[in-house]
C-alpha cells in the first residue's frame, strides 16, 4: 500500500492518473499505525517538480499529517472548483500561494487536532478565524471514524456554526467549567509565543477561553510566523466599550505613542461591532520603539472603557504552523 505513495513525475497527466490510488492509500493509511509511521522518513517531493502548486496536496507529510482523503480533495479544488486534481501547469505568471497558503493551514490544523485530541480528551476550546475551519474538519472526521465524545466551546459566532455545521456537541463555560484544550489561530506569533489576535474581532472570547483551558494550542501558515511582532502584523486589535472610544484612543497615544484607529465595517456603515456589542480600536505601535509586551498589555488593560485586548502573552503552550514545503514547524512557548 505504502509504494501507491510515490508517483512517477513525469507529468501532471501522471499525478491525475494516480489521484484515485493517492486518495485512497490516504483513506487507508489512517487506520495503519505502521504506515504513518513509515511515512515519517519518505517524501514524494519530486511531485513538486512536475507541479510545483499542489506539492502541499501530495506530499507524504500532507497525508500524514491529515490521515485522511477528504481534506486532500477539498484543498485539490481550492483554486480549480473542481473535484479533481490540476492537469496542466499553471499559466506563465499564475499565483498560485492563495492554495499554498490554505494547504498550509490545513496542515497545521490537522497536526494539531492529531497530536492534542485523544480519548481522554472531553471539552475543546474552537478558535476562530480561516485556519481554525481546518481544524474543526479534522476533528469531526476523528469523531466520527473514532467514536470520540468530546463537547466543544465556541469562541465566536463563527466558531459556534462551525461546531453545529459538523455535526459536533456544542458546549459552554457555564456548564464545562473548564477546557481540556484550546485550538485556535493567531494574527501573528513571536518567537516566544507572544501572539496577536483580534484581526476578526473576537479577541475577548478568544482569551476567555484560552484562559481557562488546560493546554492551549495555536494553528497557523508561515506567513504568521515571526522572530518578533511587526514583521507580519502591524497593529494590536482592542476591544472597547462603544462611549470610551475616543478617550482610549487618546490615551493609548498619549501614554504608548503610535496611531488609534477606530476599526470600520466594510459591508456596512459605520464601526465593526464585536458579538459583545463593543466597537474595535486597532493601535498602531510605533515599529521603532522597543516594547514590553506584558507591560503593554497591562497598560491597555487598566484603560477604563477597555473590554480586552488583542495581546496574548505567556499563554500559549505550542504552536504548529504549516509551511510551504508541506510540512509542519512545531513550537513550545518560550521558543523551543
Amino acid at each position: 500500500m505504502l509504494q501507491n505513495l510515490f508517483i512517477p513525475a513525469r507529468s501532471l497527466a501522471s499525478v491525475a492518473n494516480h489521484s484515485t490510488s493517492v486518495r485512497q492509500a490516504a483513506s487507508q493509511a489512517y487506520h495503519s499505525t505502521s504506515v504513518r509511521q513509515a511515512y515519517h522518513s519518505t517524501s514524494v517531493r519530486t511531485v513538486g517538480q512536475a507541479a510545483g502548486c499542489i506539492i502541499q496536496l501530495l506530499t507524504s507529510r500532507t497525508l500524514q499529517t491529515t490521515g485522511h482523503s477528504t481534506l486532500v480533495r477539498h484543498l485539490a479544488t481550492t483554486q480549480s472548483g473542481s473535484r479533481s486534481f490540476l492537469t496542466s501547469p499553471p499559466a506563465p505568471g499564475h499565483n498560485t500561494s492563495a492554495m499554498s497558503v490554505e494547504a498550509a493551514k490545513a496542515l497545521a490544523g490537522a497536526a494539531a487536532v492529531n497530536n492534542h485530541v485523544n480519548a481522554a480528551t472531553k471539552v475543546v476550546g474552537v478558535g476562530s478565524g480561516s485556519t481554525i475551519v481546518y481544524a474543526v474538519q479534522r476533528l469531526a472526521e476523528r469523531v466520527k471514524e473514532e467514536g470520540l465524545e468530546v463537547r466543544c466551546v465556541p469562541t465566536s459566532f463563527q466558531a459556534r456554526q462551525l461546531i453545529l455545521q459538523h455535526g459536533l456537541v456544542l458546549g459552554d463555560l457555564e456548564i464545562e467549567g473548564k477546557i481540556d484544550v484550546t485550538i485556535d489561530g493567531c494574527d501573528e506569533a513571536d518567537r516566544d509565543l507572544t501572539l496577536i489576535k483580534g484581526g476578526g474581532g473576537c479577541q475577548t472570547q478568544e482569551k476567555i477561553v484560552a484562559e481557562y483551558s488546560d493546554t492551549f494550542i495555536v494553528i497557523a501558515d508561515y506567513r504568521k510566523d515571526s522572530v518578533k511582532l511587526g514583521q507580519a502584523w502591524k497593529y494590536i486589535p482592542i476591544e472597547v466599550v462603544p462611549m470610551a472610544y475616543r478617550p482610549v484612543m487618546g490615551r493609548l497615544g498619549d501614554q504608548l505613542g503610535g496611531r488609534a484607529e477606530l476599526r470600520m465595517a466594510k459591508a456596512k456603515a459605520g464601526p465593526v461591532v464585536t458579538d459583545n456589542g463593543n466597537l474595535i480600536v486597532d493601535w498602531y505601535w510605533d515599529q521603532g520603539r522597543e516594547m514590553n509586551w506584558r507591560e503593554v498589555n497591562t497598560i491597555i488593560q487598566c484603560m477604563a472603557g477597555v473590554v480586552e485586548t488583542g495581546l496574548f502573552v505567556g499563554m500559549a503552550d505550542k504552536a504548529y504552523f504549516g509551511m510551504e514545503d508541506g510540512s509542519v514547524m512545531d513550537r513550545c512557548r518560550g521558543g523551543q
